[in-house]
């Protein structure tokens, strides 16, 4: 690893999650304005975790620290080592892990809500890993690479080669980011039966990484909704800080729009996406090679 490579780690690891719990305040202010309420002020995110992170953390075992700390960690290494330029491949593979480790956290509690809650993040899992491999294989297919410092380089925008990866991996989006109508594992919303779900026996300073390690995680994935617009050319830039506005608008409005649905209709309705426009797009990039 380059000291370039160290340095936008560690620029990564600062700045993020100002960027995320900013980001966060803002879904929260659009949301608000889109229903005809006040809603809470831009930076209400971080009043919110610095009032987690003051008060007494209750833990239904020791292990529970440990998974949730581990969630962070692998969170915080899955952005560095993507913002670094380092391997796409090995970023989802580690994102996968991270996710696993919240997952057992919520297990480990043995709360009934918990549970369901791990259960349901499984599922959504499920729908929206294969994506995310599937993103490494179209950047690599479009470019010849697996790594990100290689993708930056391109003459021509990912985007023009596999716009059908794009369109998937912007709706699995509404999964990873647990937005309505698919945000069955755990909401930020109160129109489902167990709000919290996966982090319900989660409280204090636990719930304060969880929700951080959140912030991290956005930032992430609006990164990789900027790959697929960035180029060698210095303009690209440009193109893809305006894609990630327009996708990070676009998944808020989702979220306000759609009733949460059941799960058959989520695997359902996101691997008939995947199939339709990732498998599409795979296809003709096979015949075109």
């Amino acid at each position: 690893m380059t000291v370039e490579m160290i340095i936008k780690a560690v620029i990564y690891v600062l700045l993020a999650p100002f960027i995320g719990g900013t980001l966060a305040g803002v879904d929260r202010v659009f949301a608000a304005r889109m229903q005809g309420r006040q809603g809470p002020p831009l930076f209400q995110p971080f009043y919110d975790v610095a009032k987690l992170l003051s008060k007494q953390t209750t833990v239904v075992n020791s292990i529970q620290v440990l998974f949730v700390t581990v969630y962070l960690i692998f969170t915080i290494f899955t952005g560095a080592l993507f913002f670094a330029g380092g391997d796409m491949l090995l970023v989802f593979f580690a994102l996968s892990m991270s996710e696993v480790m919240l997952v057992l956290a919520a297990f480990s509690s043995n709360g009934p809500y918990s549970i369901m809650g791990a259960q349901r993040e499984l599922l959504q899992m499920m729908c929206y890993e294969p994506m995310t491999l599937l993103v490494a294989i179209g950047f690599y297919y479009a470019n010849g690479s697996f790594m990100v410092n290689d993708l930056i380089k391109a003459e021509i925008p990912a985007i023009v080669q596999i716009p059908g990866f794009f369109i998937g991996f912007v709706f699995i989006l509404i999964i990873k980011l647990r937005k309505s109508p698919f945000d069955l594992s755990t909401s930020h919303h109160m129109h489902q039966e167990m709000v919290k779900g996966l982090t319900t026996d989660l409280s204090g300073g636990n719930l304060a990484l969880v929700e951080i390690a959140e912030w991290y995680d956005l930032v992430l994935m609006m990164g990789i909704v900027g790959m697929f617009f960035i180029t060698a050319n210095p303009i690209s830039r440009v193109w893809a800080v305006l894609a990630v506005i327009i996708v990070f608008f676009l998944e808020t409005l989702i979220d306000n729009l759609f009733p949460r649905v059941k799960y058959q209709t989520m695997l359902k309705v996101t691997w008939s996406v995947i199939l339709i426009f990732a498998g599409t797009n795979l296809l003709i990039l096979n015949v075109l090679k």
